[in-house]
C-alpha cells in the first residue's frame, strides 16, 4: 500500500478548525484536540439554538399578544378564538408588533374579536354518586 502523506489538506483541514475556534480561552484556540472538542460542541449548542430561537420568540409573541389582549377584557385564548370566528389570519408575530407599536390599532383587532368569541357552555359539576 502506497504511503499518503496528505501534507496540503491535513494542513488546510487544521487551518479550518483554528479558525472556527479563534476567540475561545487559551488551549481552546491553539491546540487542535482542545480546539475540534470545543468546535464540534458550539456547532451541537448553535443547532440547537436556532430550533429553541423559533420556540422562544413564539412565547414572547403570546406573552405579548396575552397582555395587550387583557387591556380589552379577553384573554388570550379568547381573542385568538374570536379572531379565528371573524375571519381574521394575523398571526402573532404581526399581532404582537401591531400590539406594541400600535395600540389603536390593536384595540380595533380586539373589538373584532370580543363580537365573534364563541363563549363555551358552562360545564356541570360532577355529580358525586
Amino acid at each position: 500500500m502506497p504511503r499518503v502523506k496528505r501534507g496540503t489538506v491535513r494542513r488546510a483541514k487544521r487551518k479550518k478548525l483554528l479558525g472556527l475556534a479563534k476567540g475561545y480561552y487559551a488551549n481552546k484556540s491553539k491546540l487542535y484536540r482542545a480546539a475540534k472538542e470545543s468546535v464540534d460542541t458550539a456547532l451541537k449548542y448553535a443547532f440547537v439554538g436556532r430550533r429553541r430561537k423559533k420556540r422562544d420568540f413564539r412565547r414572547l409573541w403570546v406573552v405579548r399578544i396575552n397582555a395587550a389582549a387583557r387591556e380589552h377584557g379577553l384573554t388570550y385564548s379568547q381573542l385568538i378564538n374570536g379572531l379565528k370566528g371573524a375571519g381574521v389570519s394575523l398571526d402573532r408575530k404581526m399581532l404582537a408588533e401591531i400590539a406594541v407599536s400600535n395600540p389603536g390599532a390593536f384595540a380595533g383587532i380586539a373589538a373584532q374579536a370580543k363580537a365573534n368569541v364563541k363563549t363555551a357552555a358552562p360545564v356541570a359539576a360532577p355529580a358525586n354518586a
